[in-house]
Parts: structure tokens; C-alpha cells; sequence
């Protein structure tokens, strides 16, 4: 009788190890299979004050997430049958190599070697694949480090735009589509001053980096600079509103928006016509921002151009041309002469002042839809968020491609980065205000639950790093904007 060989004897035991898996694996789907069909039959025959298309919805939704995990669960045998097959094959060739045995010592180096990448691709794959699913159900941190402050509320209408003042006393400023800006009392959020100068939407509100001045820009194709005189209120104990009571969301209908009356702001002092008022454009003027050392303004508009404006003259200086449609937003840098804007045209270009007998212009091409948004950072760094959901950050000696990507799940309005820790606040469509870091890395998402947050479209963030209550701030067409406090230490040790 012939004698078998090892190699064959190992074969033969991997395929009997493997028809015993797979044995296993069909009594297991079967009798999953039969338990969730005997709990659908046990709910369908119990009364429930649900309807029937609830009930059916959620059964099929809870089938689904059983049928991924038993999806996953075999995938997962799968995977540890190829490292034993593995393990098997290469202790059959340690054997048979060149007629001579393999050390104990390298067969156990090669098969850990080859294992370990297996290892390794297992946990990729498991993690992929139950991300969705896990992370439905993960208990996050955020509510703890991300603290809803305080709410500002006053205006009629959506708030574009929201501010902080750079000089003391400092102030919030917010600018809506109710023809009025707003300047508020971050630790009372009281109205202090209101300015009623524009006669269309207020789109933007920038401070002056030295004096009570503030930049705005309207849909009635001006800009406005206007004087400001503010006396901070005594500050008064306010009720907790960070007591959250789990995560569920809710949807919001226009009853449970804040009333425009709420916080009295017809009550404060009013300012009614501007100290300078900008007239070069032919079209809406999106935003406006003061040039470093604040004697020029820069503004962005639909008419495809951006302005460079004299404060002091009103005399338009340079008009910068070369968008291909409106643009949606301008920012300059807080110590150069640079100044960013971006457009419809899926681009935005970063214009150089720094030589005053010339301008030169860079175009930066890395969007498929609107860019909402570009921001300068610390050094020579830019961000830029887009209605193609994604968020890019960029090295300006470098503009063929970005250094970092952030995608995410919603267009990508107005943002803004806390210089100091390099962190991104990013507004969305959905409701959602999300918080990343330089390099891409998801740091939290700001709470919004059980009627705390924003109910609509989130237009705006920005941060106040020095301020010891609120240092973020955010507004939307809710009517309203919210003060957050953000454990910044906190947050950057749990990523």
C-alpha cells in the first residue's frame, strides 16, 4: 500500500477543516435565518401603538444590520482559514525546500512574517467594513469637550456671516439677510449696537484690526464702514444649556425657530448711515475684509470682480478681474499683503500686493463644484471649502495639488481655522458643524441634539482663540448664532 506523503496528509486535513467550516457556516445562517423569521412572527403578533409601515421599516432595517454582521462574521472565518491554509503550505515547504529542513527559527520568521501581513489586511477589512455600522452606535465624547455657550438671537432672517472684534472691548458681530448687522455681548448675549444702513441683505461683517470700525457688505452692491461706540452690560448668571440629554436629533419646522423679537434687539442703540460707503461694484457684494494695517478693504462680488479700495478716499485702486462666474467670498491675510478670493468658477485665486507697483495673481484648481470659501492659515498654508464636499489645504509654493483632503457628507459653507491650534471649523448644509485638524484628521462634531444647536443650514464659524467663555461661534439660517466653548487640550489630546 502506498505510503502518503505529508504534503498530502496536510492537504487532505485543510480540505476536511475547510468542509467542516463551511458546514458550520450553513447550519449557522440557517438557524439565524430561522431565528429572526420566529422574532418577526413574535413582533407581527404582538400590539404595538406603531404603524404597520414603521414596524415594517425598522424590521427591515434591523434584518439589514444582521444580515452585514453574519456577512462579516464569515468574511472573518474566511480570512483566518487563508492564514491557516498559509501556515499549512509553508510548514509543507520547510520540509521539501531544496532537499534540506528549514531551521525552527526561519520557518517560524517566514510563516509570522507572512501571517502578520494577513494579520493585517484582516483588521483593514473588519474595520471598513463595520465602520458604518459601529459608528452608529459609538458613544462619543463631543457633548463633554464641544459646550454650548450661549445663543444670540434677534435678527428676522437667515445670519450670513458672524465676527468677532479684534480690539477691546470685544464683541460679536453678525450680518443677515434682514438688511441689518448685529453687534452682541458674547458673555449676556445681549444686543449692543444695531447698523441699518444697507437697504439689501448684509452678507458680511469684518472688524478693523485697531479701532471700533466695522466692514460690511450687502446685496444692495455696497460696502458700508461704519463707526461703532459699545459699553459691555454687567454680566448676569445664565441657566446651563449644556445639559444634554442623549443624542437623538430632531426635525425642525419654522413654528420652533427662534421668534426676531426674542433678545429685544429693536431696543439697542442704532446706527443708521456709514462713515464711508464703496460703490464700484455692478452686482451683489458678497463679502469684504480689511487689508493688514487697515487702511484698504477688499470686496468680492457677483459681478465677477474683486475691489481694492483706499479706506480713507473711498478711491478704488485695483479691480480684480478674472473669475470666470460670481464670486462667493474674499479673506485676506493677517500679515501680508495677500489676498484670496473664490468663486462659482470651482476655483480661487491668491492675488499679491506685496510689491506696490505690481499685482501678480495664482490660480488654484482643485474643485469640482462652487468654492464657498478660502482662508489663509499660519504660514503659508490656505484652506478652501466647496459645494463638491470636500475641504483642501494647500502650501502656496505648491498649488498643483492639495497637502491634505477632507471629504465629507454635505457642501461645505463659510470656514474658518483657529490659527493657534490649526484646527478647521466647518459649517454644512445639514446642520452639522464638524472640527478637523491640519493634516485631515477628524477632531469632533459640534452637538446638535434635543433642541441644542442649529436647525437649518449652518452659514458661518468663527473663532475668538483668546476669549476665556466663548471661542467658537457659528450662525445659520435659523436666525440665530451660538457661542461655543471648546476644550481645545481636551480635544487634541483624544485624537
Amino acid at each position: 500500500m502506498p505510503i502518503e506523503s505529508g504534503s498530502c496528509a496536510s492537504a487532505r486535513q485543510a480540505k476536511q477543516k475547510r468542509k467542516s467550516h463551511s458546514l458550520s457556516i450553513r447550519r449557522t445562517n440557517s438557524s439565524e435565518q430561522e431565528r429572526a423569521g420566529l422574532q418577526r412572527d413574535m413582533l407581527e403578533g404582538q400590539d404595538s401603538k406603531l404603524p404597520s409601515s414603521v414596524r415594517n421599516t425598522l424590521l427591515e432595517l434591523f434584518g439589514q444590520i444582521e444580515r452585514e454582521f453574519e456577512n462579516l462574521y464569515i468574511e472573518n472565518l474566511e480570512l483566518r482559514r487563508e492564514i491557516d491554509t498559509l501556515n499549512e503550505r509553508l510548514a509543507a515547504e520547510g520540509q521539501t525546500i531544496d532537499g534540506a529542513e528549514l531551521s525552527k527559527g526561519q520557518l517560524k520568521t517566514k510563516a509570522s512574517h507572512s501571517t502578520s501581513q494577513l494579520s493585517q489586511k484582516l483588521k483593514t477589512t473588519y474595520k471598513a467594513s463595520t465602520s458604518k455600522i459601529v459608528s452608529s452606535f459609538k458613544t462619543t465624547t463631543s457633548r463633554a469637550i464641544c459646550q454650548l455657550v450661549k445663543e444670540y438671537i434677534g435678527h428676522r432672517d437667515g445670519i450670513w456671516d458672524v465676527s468677532v472684534a479684534k480690539t477691546q472691548p470685544v464683541v460679536l458681530g453678525t450680518a443677515s439677510a434682514d438688511h441689518t448687522a448685529l453687534l452682541w455681548s458674547i458673555e449676556t448675549g445681549k444686543c449692543l449696537v444695531k447698523y441699518v444702513g444697507h437697504v439689501g441683505s448684509v452678507n458680511s461683517i469684518k472688524f478693523h484690526p485697531t479701532e471700533q470700525v466695522a466692514l460690511t457688505a450687502s446685496g444692495d452692491q455696497t460696502a458700508h464702514i461704519w463707526r461703532y461706540i459699545v459699553q459691555l452690560p454687567t454680566p448676569q448668571p445664565t441657566a446651563d444649556c449644556n445639559q444634554m440629554s442623549g443624542e437623538d436629533e430632531f426635525e425642525f419646522s419654522d413654528k420652533d425657530e427662534p421668534d426676531g423679537d426674542g433678545d429685544g434687539s429693536s431696543d439697542c442703540p442704532t446706527v443708521r448711515a456709514p462713515l464711508t460707503s464703496l460703490k464700484s461694484h455692478q452686482g451683489v457684494v458678497i463679502a469684504a475684509d480689511w487689508l493688514v494695517g487697515g487702511k484698504q478693504a477688499v470686496t468680492a462680488s457677483w459681478d465677477r470682480t474683486a475691489n481694492l479700495y483706499d479706506v480713507e478716499t473711498s478711491e478704488l485702486v485695483h479691480s480684480l478681474t478674472g473669475h470666470d462666474q460670481e464670486l462667493t467670498h474674499c479673506c485676506t491675510h493677517p500679515t501680508q499683503r495677500l489676498v484670496v478670493t473664490s468663486s462659482r468658477d470651482t476655483t480661487f485665486r491668491l492675488w499679491d500686493f506685496r510689491d506696490p507697483s505690481i499685482h501678480s495673481v495664482n490660480v488654484f484648481q482643485g474643485h469640482t463644484d462652487t468654492v464657498t470659501s478660502a482662508v489663509f492659515t499660519v504660514g503659508d498654508n490656505v484652506v478652501s471649502g466647496s459645494d463638491d464636499r470636500t475641504v483642501k489645504v494647500w502650501d502656496l509654493k505648491n498649488m498643483r495639488s492639495p497637502i491634505a483632503t477632507i471629504r465629507t457628507d454635505s457642501a461645505v459653507n463659510r470656514i474658518n481655522v483657529c490659527v493657534g491650534q490649526r484646527i478647521i471649523a466647518l459649517p454644512h448644509d445639514n446642520r452639522q458643524v464638524r472640527l478637523f485638524d491640519m493634516s485631515g484628521v477628524r477632531l469632533a462634531r459640534l452637538p446638535r441634539s434635543n433642541r441644542q444647536g442649529h436647525r437649518r443650514m449652518v452659514c458661518c464659524s468663527a473663532w475668538s482663540e483668546d476669549h476665556p467663555i466663548c471661542n467658537l461661534f457659528t450662525c445659520g439660517f435659523d436666525r440665530q448664532a451660538i457661542g461655543w466653548n471648546i476644550n481645545i487640550p481636551a480635544l487634541l489630546q483624544e485624537k
